[in-house]
């Protein structure tokens, strides 16, 4: 199956200047992405991001072991936001730089804990993470809480005057 990521140019300039924002004791923020899903053929899904939702101020946690903790009111609101459309839930943050960026292993075991609690909403809709360079992304996609997660192999940024592709690897 080959995955593939939409989102208009826009939106991830938004969302590039969100994650950019300092914070009062995090080192990085995070924010979710909603996503439509569309069977394309029968083996390939395109995922087409609706909206952003940043992470509130007051929802991250003081934990100096990582860049950024989130708490369950974080967690409760975007899983309240996927309801309504029902939506896929992409956790997304970034890590600089240039090329295509990677998970750390906080990152991995982090996801692993609580993507899981996505699917209670949204059981029919994959969910995952999504990690930003400058120029570039990196994710993955859960379609079952029980089962590994698969690559995102291609994303697609549209805008005006042309379209930008990358892709993971």
């Amino acid at each position: 199956m080959t995955v593939s990521l939409k989102i208009r140019a826009d939106l991830l300039a938004r969302v590039r200047a969100d994650l950019e924002r300092p914070h009062p004791f995090a080192w990085e923020r995070v924010g979710f992405l909603f996503a439509a899903a569309a069977a394309m053929g029968e083996r390939d899904l395109l995922l087409t991001i609706r909206r952003y939702m940043p992470v509130d101020d007051d929802d991250y946690v003081v934990d100096r072991k990582v860049g950024a903790k989130i708490g369950s009111n974080a967690m409760r609101k975007a899983v309240e936001a996927a309801y309504r459309p029902v939506s896929g839930i992409l956790h997304v943050h970034t890590h600089h730089g240039s090329g295509v960026p990677s998970f750390s292993p906080v990152d991995l075991a982090s996801a692993r804990e609580f993507v899981p609690g996505f699917f209670e909403t949204a059981p029919r809709m994959p969910h995952g993470l999504l990690v930003l360079s400058d120029d570039a992304a990196y994710g993955h996609v859960w379609f079952d809480a029980r089962r590994d997660p698969k690559p995102i192999d291609r994303f697609v940024s549209v805008g005006v005057p042309i379209n930008h592709q990358w892709s993971a690897g």
